[in-house]
């Protein structure tokens, strides 16, 4: 299962670090819902789980795990082997 992120929430900054809830959609199934950065981590990390963001013209950009020297990991996407800022372009909620 692929989860398409929709939109996400900051906290304390603008950065990829402090997004901190991603709301999310199924094309599958067309189950929503939101969970914290840490979950989506763990989800994505542990279980194998998949999420990615779609633009405005279907281009998709596959969201990946980010494990920086100091501090928490994140979430940012990636597209063409490199990292984008595709995440950042969401609404904010």
């Amino acid at each position: 299962m692929a989860i398409r992120i929709t939109a996400i929430r900051l906290t304390g900054g603008e950065g990829h670090e402090h997004i901190t809830r991603l709301w999310w959609i199924n094309p599958a199934n067309s189950k929503s819902g939101d969970n914290s950065r840490a979950e989506l981590v763990a989800w994505i990390q542990d279980e194998g789980g998949k999420a990615y963001v779609e633009d405005a013209r279907g281009n998709r950009a596959d969201v990946g795990v980010v494990t920086p020297a100091v501090g928490q990991k994140y979430l940012r996407t990636r597209a063409d082997g490199k990292w984008t800022n595709n995440l950042l372009a969401l609404p904010r909620k």
